[in-house]
């Protein structure tokens, strides 16, 4: 079997599960914990960040400097782990449309090696991905957002870690980066990769057309066809 691409990374809010509050609940409690106060979490705009920059930005509203952020990024991830366990089953978790049956596909497939490159804190990802029915163990790769500021700086994490994985070189152009926003777009086109937007997130279709994905789904029952 001679597949297009060699890995395929997927987001996870938005493009495989939605946690219906979840993630933002968790991170309210957080930072009550870390600066002892919610630093408007409710309200501030997620969508396509780490959660690295979500907590620089929310910070900053408090005058808290973006290198005090920086150093408190391994704390933050602890706390976020702990308070997502304590409320993730009391959300009603979503798997996005076609999520399931492409990964399901995928593994049976047995080609290309797929993997996640998210936004969340790296204890949180499996959370998510258990609430959504996904194992995290069929996902061998990964980057998150508790190694990076930028979303831009996790392709080349994920790639290196797959090509020990696989042991040879990848090509960019044979990386698929799949996501709900226009910054998982912007990520796989600074990495030289292919850019696949759903519509099964949080952009409009609007915002992802300006993006200029190499793709844009509905959703992820498509994605078959750009593989095959």
């Amino acid at each position: 079997m001679n597949a297009k691409y060699d890995l395929i990374l997927f987001d996870i809010d938005g493009t495989l599960v939605i946690t219906k509050g979840a993630g933002r609940e968790s991170t309210r409690r957080t930072m009550v914990e870390l600066v002892g106060d919610d630093c408007g979490a409710l309200d501030h705009p997620f969508g396509g960040k780490t959660d690295w920059q979500i907590l620089t930005e929310l910070m900053a509203k408090r005058g808290i400097a973006a290198e005090e952020a920086s150093r408190q990024v391994a704390r933050y991830a602890s706390s976020m782990e702990r308070h997502l366990s304590a409320i993730i089953a009391d959300y009603p978790v979503l798997i996005c449309a076609g999520a399931r049956e492409s990964v399901d596909w995928l593994r049976e497939r047995g080609e290309p090696l797929i993997g996640v490159l998210t936004g969340n804190v790296q204890p949180t990802a499996p959370l998510k991905l258990r609430a959504g029915g996904f194992d995290p163990a069929w996902f061998k790769v990964g980057a998150f957002g508790s190694e990076a500021h930028s979303r831009d700086d996790l392709p080349p994490l994920a790639m290196a870690r797959a090509e020990a994985v696989l042991g040879y070189r990848l090509d960019p152009r044979r990386v698929m980066v799949v996501g709900d926003t226009p910054a998982d777009v912007q990520c796989a086109k600074a990495n030289g990769c292919v850019a696949v937007a759903v519509m099964t997130g949080f952009s409009t279709r609007e915002e992802l057309q300006r993006s200029a994905p190499d793709y844009l789904l509905d959703d992820l029952h498509g994605l078959r066809d750009l593989i095959d």
